[in-house]
């Protein structure tokens, strides 16, 4: 097996590493590598690194792992420099509860951190902005209001959207899953039209063939379903197609999930259309290739990630998809000062799927190169895991799970989802 180049900027020498408890060397290729739990961004026992200079860091985004580095600070305020986080949002949302939020099992606050306390707890300000600019030769960032935020040192968390734009009429009448927060809007939108006496009839549409579109079509029908029987219209009413330009859904999992989630498709009645790109979508009706029109009354798209138009103008590095190419300690391949991490990065040497769950794991690693790369100290590699547990859920409280060749589904398996999830959010709860 060929080895991959050794990443630029991982392993670089200078301060001495902080304790083993949390490092090891990577045997073969001398990288340190995080092994503690990916919960705990630092071990108490270790400190961020003390800079001479003050530096400013700035932190672009509230994903999931700029919420491991902000819950780091908690306890350990970097004491050599300013940290400021800029997000469009004041709340950001953990994208493993969202179908059960449309599902109707949680509430806004249960699946939402409100960034502006954990700023106030880790002692970080907190800017509530959207960037439409960003310059490496100056190290500045221009938000929409045309504020300008200087940086040392700039880590992007950014997240991804549904790639949208390529298809005529879809930005215009397909409703995109991300932003999150818009979707939610539009969601609240179409549930009060499903409550109104004149719905007689919906039907709902779901363009993407991946675990996303799935979750996405058996989580609102669940919700559809129900708010139309509480008005005593008949569930059947609620029409469901799935559309994806895949040959298979779910082609990323094992067979056994694949046949669960079809098999489940036909029994909550939902139509299933595979191989029918869509290449284009009308106020009431999509086209996909070699298929007569489908008609809906709503359009809902999740389709595959596509990165933000001002990273592709930035001048970083980037990948064939536009997502800043970053290393194996999730630092840019261009530019030193800037890290990236979650979807809006791609890991060149050790490619990954889009997914949350390593965007969870990457906090640790992150948080220690952020501050590293600002002391000078050596940085650390963090290695994907190569299987991991996806857990699918299906609207009605339960869940289908897939790990490598093997797959589950039942009752047990949501609540299981559900103590997972709400674990890992009861850690960035401001007491």
């Amino acid at each position: 097996m060929t080895k991959s180049p050794k990443p630029s900027g991982c392993g670089r020498t200078g301060t001495p590493h902080p304790p083993s408890l949390w490092l090891r060397s990577d045997k073969g290729r001398g990288i340190p590598t995080w092994t503690r739990s990916p919960h705990t961004a630092l071990p108490r026992a270790s400190r961020l690194p003390f800079v001479a200079d003050p530096k400013h860091l700035v932190l672009l985004g509230g994903g999931h792992a700029h919420v491991a580095v902000l819950r780091a600070l908690w306890n350990q305020p970097w004491p050599s420099g300013r940290v400021t986080l800029v997000s469009r949002l004041p709340h950001t949302p953990y994208s493993g509860m969202i179908p059960g939020l449309l599902a109707g099992h949680y509430h806004f606050d249960e699946t939402h951190l409100d960034l502006t306390r954990l700023c106030q707890r880790a002692k970080v300000d907190f800017v509530h902005a959207t960037v439409e600019r960003l310059d490496l030769v100056d190290k500045e960032l221009l938000c929409t209001n045309g504020e300008r935020i200087r940086f040392d040192g700039l880590s992007i968390n950014t997240g991804s959207t549904p790639s949208i734009a390529q298809v005529p009429g879809a930005e215009n009448h397909a409703i995109p899953v991300k932003p999150i927060d818009r979707f939610l809007d539009r969601w609240q939108d179409i549930l009060a039209r499903a409550a109104t006496p004149q719905c007689a009839q919906l039907r709902v549409v779901v363009v993407g063939g991946g675990a996303a579109g799935v979750e996405l079509a058996l989580s609102t029908q669940y919700r559809l379903q129900r708010v139309f029987e509480a008005h005593g219209k008949p569930a059947s009413a609620v029409e469901f197609t799935l559309v994806s330009a895949g040959l298979t859904l779910l082609a990323s999992h094992n067979l056994q999930v694949q046949h669960r989630v079809q098999r489940l498709l036909r029994d909550r009645r939902i139509r299933v259309e595979c191989g029918r790109k869509v290449v284009s979508v009308g106020a009431d009706s999509l086209q996909p290739e070699g298929c007569q029109p489908i008609g809906f009354d709503v359009a809902l798209w999740a389709t595959h990630a596509s990165a933000p138009a001002w990273i592709q103008r930035s001048g970083l590095r980037t990948d064939a998809d536009g997502f800043v190419a970053v290393n194996e300690c999730l630092q840019s391949l261009s530019h030193s000062f800037v890290f990236a991490a979650g979807d809006v990065a791609s890991m060149v040497f050790n490619p990954r799927p889009k997914s949350g769950v390593f965007a969870v794991r990457q906090g640790g690693p992150l948080t220690r190169n952020l501050f590293g790369t600002m002391a000078g100290t050596r940085l650390i590699a963090y290695h994907p895991q190569e299987q991991f547990l996806c857990l699918i859920s299906t609207g009605d409280r339960r869940a289908i799970a897939s790990k490598g060749s093997w797959s589950l589904e039942g009752r047990v398996l949501w609540w299981l989802k559900n103590w997972i999830d709400r674990r890992w959010m009861n850690q960035y709860r401001c007491p």
